[in-house]
This record gives C-alpha cells, sequence and structure tokens, in this order.
C-alpha cells in the first residue's frame, strides 16, 4: 500500500536538508525555509559522535514543537533500525538514508514511516525497492546528471525516486522532468555557514527562488 507521503513530496516536490545546523539556530532556519516555501524538512543524522547525535534530536524536537503540522518532518542519513526508533520518538514522519540496508527500511516500516533509502545503480535501485521502499533516493545524482535519471527512468518507470545532490534553482526543473518525484536540497539551500552568521533572509530568498521556479513550470 503507497504511503500517503509520497503524494505529499510528489505534490510539495521540495525537500530541504539540514545538515549539522547547531539547535540554537534550528527554529530559525526552519521559519526562513517556512517563509520561503518550503515545508518539508530532513534533518540528518550527525555521526561525529554523541554530541551530534544528541544535536541532531534536540533538533528534530525543537522543530516539532515550534512548528507541529506546519512541517514535514523527517530524519536523513539514517544509518541503524536503532536510529530509526531514535528518530520515530523524536517526531521524524519520514526516514532517508544515503545507502540501502533492508533493517532500516524494514524497521521504518513497522513504525509507519516513510521509507527512502539511497541507490545509483538499476540494479541497487530495484532492491531497494523490493525490500519496501516507498521511494528510492537517487544519490549523489549530480555525478551522472539529469540524462542519468531520464536512462534509469526508461525501465524503472514503477519506481519512485527522489533526486538528491547537486540540485540548484538553475538546474531543479531539469532533474524533476526527467522523471524524479521530488528532490532534496542541501547545502545549495541551508548550509552551516550561512546559520552561523545568521543569514537567515538568504535561506529564505533561496528557498524561495526554488519554489518560485517549481510554480512557473507546474
Amino acid at each position: 500500500m503507497k504511503h500517503p507521503l509520497v503524494d505529499t513530496f510528489r505534490e510539495s516536490k521540495l525537500i530541504a536538508i539540514i545538515r549539522e545546523v547547531d539547535r540554537r539556530d534550528i527554529v530559525e532556519t526552519v521559519a526562513a525555509l517556512l517563509a520561503g516555501g518550503i515545508s518539508c524538512v530532513e534533518v540528518t543524522f550527525d555521526h561525529t559522535g554523541s554530541a551530534g547525535i544528541r544535536n541532531t534530536l534536540d533538533c528534530l524536537d525543537a522543530i516539532r514543537e515550534r512548528f507541529a503540522e506546519q512541517v514535514i518532518l523527517g530524519a536523513g542519513t539514517v544509518l541503524s533500525p536503532g536510529e530509526v526508533e531514535l528518530a520515530e520518538k523524536h517526531n521524524a514522519r519520514f526516514i532517508i538514508s544515503p545507502n540501502t540496508d533492508p533493517a532500516v527500511i524494514r524497521t521504518a516500516k513497522e513504525a509507519g514511516m516513510l521509507s527512502m533509502p539511497g541507490a545509483l545503480t538499476p540494479s541497487e535501485i530495484t532492491s531497494a525497492y523490493e525490500a519496501g521502499a516507498d521511494i528510492v533516493k537517487l544519490y549523489p545524482v549530480d555525478i551522472l546528471g539529469v540524462g542519468y535519471v531520464k536512462a534509469v527512468k526508461g525501465p524503472l518507470k514503477h519506481i519512485p525516486m527522489s533526486a538528491v545532490g547537486g540540485i540548484t534553482p538553475g538546474n531543479v526543473r531539469e532533474f524533476l522532468d526527467s522523471g524524479a518525484l521530488c528532490v532534496g536540497i542541501g547545502g545549495n539551500l541551508v548550509n552551516c555557514r550561512l546559520t552561523e552568521n545568521k543569514k537567515f533572509l538568504e535561506i529564505q530568498l533561496q528557498a524561495k527562488a526554488f519554489c518560485d521556479k517549481i510554480k512557473q513550470a507546474y
């Protein structure tokens, strides 16, 4: 049965990836994304140590407490079933990984969460989907480009795919037109340089630039 968030992502088309943003800056960061028009947010696990994991969980808590249902909130860089369980306890509704681990997919599905594992080759993509992925994340897609997305979607039209890696306002429409159901946007939207220097207006304007490209086309 199709997870309801598949249609949410198909409609919104954009997922903001928040990586290594300090919990003290997270509320203003997400407020800027919302003001710019993006409401699907992925907070990635920081595996540099226990402090990084704690910061990830604190960010998830702060987003849910401040924004409630305004934000479709998920966890990224999820590498183990234990992290799926942590993410669920801290308000995540979807799970994204850079790799395909059937145990991670299974744990997410058992918890009622959308699963979006990473894959790149046709064999990896089909294996992820057969393991239960709701959407397969093509990553890192910028290495092979838009033409690759078109190529793999040819025989694999039945598999919903997202595109992640190197997405900009200048190429976002190309990736969506090539067959991606949605895209994930990381450092070209939110990065530590902007958040540490409190440049939240820049984040808002960049979010708006992405959204404007979507509105012009769809």
